[in-house]
């Protein structure tokens, strides 16, 4: 069997990062910079209020309670053409830009307004600088915003729009096609015959990568007839940027799918010593990575996670495309035998009156029992030996 690390290194040597390209703001997210991204002005871009109230001089209300003359208002959006002289203030909204003169911002509640007088009674004294937000405050005039390798999320993205980045240099989002292969699959919501199966991972997959933000292209269900497959898999190759299947994969598996990738593609046929999900394939038809899953449907989310996301994530751009786990503790007894393999149990993990982690199997550990995979948010990842008790450390793969 092969190390979990050498395989997974294997994977990663044969997925190249995309070409780098300009898309527009709002198809950006999830996307990953291929450049330094850096401010051209401030942010905010001038002083502006950050509360509804008046905008004073602050040695005219330091010995509060005092009654001001109000000269003007300003809104958000309006030009500050007002100047507040001694004695005076300006009514001002959100956002406002500051008028020159004024030092302070007096919050609405500590005011009292008589428009028939023209005045405006402040309750108590400010500080210079009281609710204004300065010009550059987030962001200054050359600042570096993110750097290349950022993946971008909507508020990377509000970043962006309100330094007028609308082009944003990213890596191009890689179209990923999910194949199923096999008669004894049925798609559809007809009754089973004996024998039959429902294509339940390629919908699995396929949403697995849609929620990486990667394009995720259905090539649908294909029956097991050699040339079908063969002329399946050579247009994936060609339409999509990497392809993953499912199934077949195994050392004695006989299947059209093994033996036409073996034909047209570079493939290495591989054991982890992990469980589950202990085969793997992986290998390149006309340069296009191919991802080759166990069948069992939580093997196949399992290698995924393992495989297929990290490969995924390099080809995005991603500099750590590994996912780091976090460490917590065994919320109860998970036991295993010894067998040479590092399992990984479906559990779910919750935060415990320490905040750290404590997970415990989230339903039945077999590689068809899907409803407990639905049921996990972790993989917990026990080394070779008897596993953990209540209370041991525990790495886990979030999910």
């Amino acid at each position: 069997m092969i190390p979990l690390e050498d395989a997974r290194s294997f994977v990663l040597s044969g997925v190249e990062v995309g070409e780098a390209t300009t898309v527009p703001v709002d198809d950006c997210l999830h996307l990953v910079t291929a450049a330094d991204i850096a401010a051209t002005g401030p942010i905010p871009p001038f002083d502006n209020t950050a509360m509804d109230g008046f905008a004073v001089r602050s040695a005219d209300v330091a010995d509060a309670p005092v009654t001001l003359r109000m000269v003007g208002t300003i809104a958000a959006g309006a030009k500050p053409d007002i100047e507040v002289g001694p004695g005076e203030a300006v009514r001002i909204m959100t956002g406002a830009p500051m008028p020159p003169g004024a030092d302070s911002v007096v919050m609405v509640e500590l005011t009292s307004m008589s428009e028939d007088e023209g005045t405006v009674e402040v309750a108590q004294s400010v500080p210079v600088g009281n609710h204004i937000r300065p010009a550059g405050d987030d962001v200054t005039p050359g600042q570096t915003v993110f750097v290349a390798g950022t993946e971008l999320s909507p508020a990377h993205l509000g970043v962006c729009t309100s330094i007028g980045v609308y082009d944003v240099p990213v890596i191009r989002r890689p179209r990923v096609g999910v194949i199923s292969t096999g008669d004894e699959l049925v798609d559809a919501p007809v009754p089973l015959e004996v024998g039959q199966i429902r294509d339940s991972n390629r919908h699995t997959l396929l949403s697995l990568v849609r929620r990486m933000g990667v394009e995720g292209v259905d090539l649908g269900l294909v029956p097991d007839d050699e040339e079908q497959i063969r002329a399946a898999m050579v247009g994936a190759a060609e339409s999509c940027d990497a392809v993953i299947t499912s199934g077949g994969v195994s050392m004695g598996d006989f299947d059209y799918v093994k033996k036409v990738l073996s034909e047209i593609g570079d493939m290495r046929w591989m054991q982890v010593a992990i469980k589950p999900a202990k085969p793997l394939a992986f290998g390149t038809v006309g340069g296009t990575p191919i991802f080759g899953l166990p069948g069992n449907p939580v093997s196949s989310m399992v290698s995924f996670e393992l495989f297929a996301r990290p490969g995924i994530r390099k080809m995005m751009g991603h500099p750590d495309p590994v996912p780091t786990p976090v460490r917590g503790v065994a919320g109860a007894d998970m036991l295993r035998g010894s067998d040479g393999k590092t399992h990984f149990a479906r559990v779910h993990a919750k935060p415990n009156a320490d905040g750290v982690f404590e997970a415990s199997f989230a339903g039945g550990q077999g590689s068809h029992q899907l409803s407990a995979m639905a049921a996990s948010n972790a993989l917990a990842m026990l080394p070779d030996g008897t596993g953990a008790r209540v209370g041991d450390p525990v790495d886990l793969l979030l999910l």
